[in-house]
């Protein structure tokens, strides 16, 4: 889990995308107040952020991969939620194969 989290290639599960929400979630209800009790300004909050949101946007981008489709699908209203319940797709696609081990077999015969 979390094997390469700044790439933009690939595919993860639902869980790991889930994980990723929750932990970006937590180090931004933690560094904020942090910032602000330090005198910090917003630009400086911002700054330490990049690399938080350049996390969210590469395990978003390979949850679409999961769900067979562009990256680009995350700008999409809502797509964000949709992706923490939708099924990922069966055996391998265009990005890679099911992180899951479902459909990845090939036939031999």
């Amino acid at each position: 889990m979390f094997q390469y989290p700044s790439s933009f290639e690939g595919r993860i599960r639902r869980t790991e995308y889930c994980l990723s929400i929750i932990l970006f979630t937590v180090s931004l209800l933690i560094v904020a107040p942090l910032i602000r009790s330090m005198g910090m300004g917003i630009t400086i909050f911002l700054i330490l952020c990049i690399p938080g949101f350049w996390f969210m946007w590469a395990q978003g981008a390979k949850r679409c991969h999961d769900r067979g489709n562009s990256g680009w699908f995350q700008l999409i209203p809502f797509y964000r939620l949709w992706m923490m319940f939708a099924e990922s797709d069966y055996g391998p696609n265009e990005y890679g194969e099911n992180p899951k081990g479902q459909g990845n077999e090939t036939d031999a015969e």
